[in-house]
């Protein structure tokens, strides 16, 4: 596995599923003297998707040159090309997705105003209007895609996340299921947050399916989109008591968890933008740990909560006998 850095320029290039698209670009970058240093490609429901980081530090042309170029080819081959080159991020923007909760999106915007998120939030984009007087109030544009029924358009989401050049794209309480069209083009990129402890309870209704199963811990989880369905790679996750009062209630689940899916969702947030965490083989993981203050699981003080015997095979008794049939 190559560990990715900033000091990488990105290829992203997303479209209909065709041969040789492989091969056309990365001919292109032989010819400029990039050398490619990860590659990840796929296909999913006949849309092709591959990621490239590669090093332009010896390139024989200039950014300009290059864009252009890959520009050029991507029409040529009826694909969307997307470069970013180290220095596109270092103030990187983030576009956030609602529908009608606004929990998360206020937090969002208390961490950005406040300072303590390293990124600038420069859209909202909802299918409902709901949420816009709050965009509005922190001086945001806000874009409604959706028709009546909130049943969005996009082709116009598509094109605003590539107007307002998005870099990391999170949804705070985004009642819809994206495409895989929009899904490659930001492959780790996307943010979700689930009113639930993946993999348990995926899908709608989380908090009601936590009361139908009679779970005692429910919680929620933040994690990166993928086009399965609340399966993709867990960053963070925060878990709380369901109440045992026999009249419990799934709005009385959702009081509980709504702030904690704020406080997950911007801890998974700002572990993204600081690039403290890696997505390798389907899990993520802190890429230095030993120098990082960053907790993926449950609060440190709960390992003090755990007992540490008995472990099988370890008993007294039978640690004991172990010794007597040695010495016999």
């Amino acid at each position: 596995m190559v560990v990715v850095t900033r000091e990488f320029t990105e290829i992203t290039v997303v479209g209909e599923d065709d041969t040789g698209l492989i091969a056309e670009v990365t001919s292109l970058l032989f010819e400029r003297s990039i050398n490619i240093e990860d590659l990840d490609q796929a296909v999913r429901e006949g849309v092709f998707r591959m990621t490239m980081h590669v090093d332009t530090s010896d390139m024989v042309c200039t950014e300009g040159k290059l864009r252009e170029d890959l520009n050029d080819l991507g029409e040529d081959l009826g694909v969307d090309v997307k470069v970013r080159f180290p220095a596109d991020r270092e103030t990187q923007q983030i576009a956030v997705l609602v529908t009608k909760e606004s929990h998360c999106l206020e937090a969002i915007f208390e961490a950005w105003a406040s300072g303590d998120l390293d990124a600038d939030v420069n859209v909202v984009i909802g299918n409902h209007p709901d949420l816009e007087p709050l965009a509005e109030k922190y001086d945001v544009p806000f874009h409604n895609i959706g028709d009546e029924n909130g049943n969005p358009d996009e082709e116009q989401l598509l094109e605003l996340l590539a107007e307002y050049d998005a870099d990391l794209i999170v949804l705070a309480r985004y009642m819809r299921i994206l495409s895989p069209s929009v899904v490659f083009r930001y492959e780790s990129q996307i943010i979700n947050v689930h009113p639930s402890l993946l993999p348990a309870f995926p899908g709608a209704e989380a908090y009601l399916q936590a009361l139908e199963e009679g779970v005692r811990i429910a919680g929620v989880t933040a994690h990166y989109v993928t086009t399965d369905l609340d399966q993709g790679p867990i960053i963070t996750q925060r878990a709380f008591n369901v109440p045992q009062d026999s009249d419990t209630e799934p709005e009385d689940l959702r009081k509980i968890g709504q702030p904690l899916e704020a406080e997950a969702l911007l801890e998974a947030i700002d572990l993204h933008l600081r690039d403290e965490v890696a997505v390798h083989r389907g899990r993520t993981k802190l890429r230095n740990p030993e120098e990082s203050s960053a907790q993926l699981g449950a609060p440190k003080e709960l390992n003090d909560l755990v007992p540490d015997r008995p472990i099988d095979g370890l008993g007294e008794f039978v640690a004991e006998h172990e010794e007597t049939e040695a010495d016999d």
